[in-house]
């Protein structure tokens, strides 16, 4: 299986156009030992011919002319085959719109996933034509194929959020936010998390199985908006597990057997983007990775 990061960044990439924090001006006066990210998606293949997206987001234009193999073959043609949604976050699901030219599309998402998704009225853009967009939706924990891929997929319940846009407008269910636990026909498994508010049980033992594993990376701290100055909520309650810490990710995930273990959705404000920081430092140690765009790798 081949396992390509298109984008590596949280919701509005980095830098972030709006902010100014001092991760987001060092990047941008060149004084900062870091790279610009575009937002959080991958592509993975079994056979390096169809592609499957996991999550969409509104960089995906520039992401896929970034990477030759996702290119058109032909005058109309996509080597993409399907796409994967993990929630409905806008940076893991907008890159859909994006894609609205007269072009068939598989997407995978849960039912709550794809019914706040189409309440959009600009989701009609996606019915130029009848079937434009086939919609499947995966059976959580239930292994099924990934299309015509030669890949199987499963979705793991992971506890999150709803989309800020569905907050206080529809009530919480587990299928709002899932993992996925990726297989190729030679058994190689990919698990990618790029969300996760804590670890569960279910969760726990598909990392713990899993050959690579992809997990939510957004921020350092659970505080680490606020002590900013630029949000007041702590990183659990907009469902990110942080990093650091004696309860973050890094000490709870240390056992995990993965040889390739790579942190994704990074939010702008994490110092662990400074690669000449202790944050980044800590994470190499521990043998993980900070994923940067353009990142590459084989399994099996």
């Amino acid at each position: 299986m081949r396992v390509r990061v298109l984008g590596s960044a949280a919701g509005g990439g980095f830098p972030q156009w709006n902010c100014g924090c001092p991760n987001c001006r060092g990047l941008r006066e060149g004084r900062l030992a870091a790279e610009p990210r575009t937002q959080e998606s991958i592509a993975v293949s079994a056979d390096g011919a169809r592609w499957v997206l996991l999550n969409c987001s509104p960089d995906v234009a520039r992401q896929i002319e970034a990477f030759p193999p996702l290119r058109p073959r032909r005058l109309r043609d996509t080597p993409i085959a399907a796409i994967v949604l993990t929630n409905g976050d806008l940076d893991h699901c907008l890159g859909l719109l994006v894609l609205r030219e007269a072009q068939r599309l598989v997407v995978y998402a849960t039912a709550a996933v794809r019914d706040a998704f189409l309440e959009n009225p600009f989701a009609r853009t996606l019915e130029r034509f009848p079937g434009q967009v086939e919609w499947r939706a995966p059976s959580p924990g239930v292994e099924s194929p990934l299309a015509d891929t030669g890949l199987r997929i499963t979705a793991v319940p992971a506890p999150g959020k709803p989309p800020l846009h569905r907050e206080g407008r529809a009530e919480p269910v587990a299928e709002d936010n899932v993992g996925l636990l990726i297989r190729d026909p030679a058994g190689a498994s990919l698990a990618y998390f790029p969300g996760v508010a804590r670890l569960t049980d279910a969760v726990a033992r598909v990392l713990a199985d899993a050959d690579c594993v992809f997990f939510d990376g957004t921020f350092w701290a659970g505080d680490e908006m606020g002590a900013l100055g630029i949000g007041g909520r702590p990183a659990e309650a907009m469902g990110h597990l942080p990093v650091g810490g004696p309860a973050g990710s890094l000490a709870a995930l240390a056992s995990l057997r993965a040889p390739r273990r790579v942190y994704i959705h990074v939010n702008n404000t994490n110092p662990m983007l400074r690669e000449d920081g202790p944050e980044h430092a800590a994470v190499l140690a521990a043998d993980w990775e900070v994923a940067s765009d353009g990142l590459d790798l084989t399994l099996g």
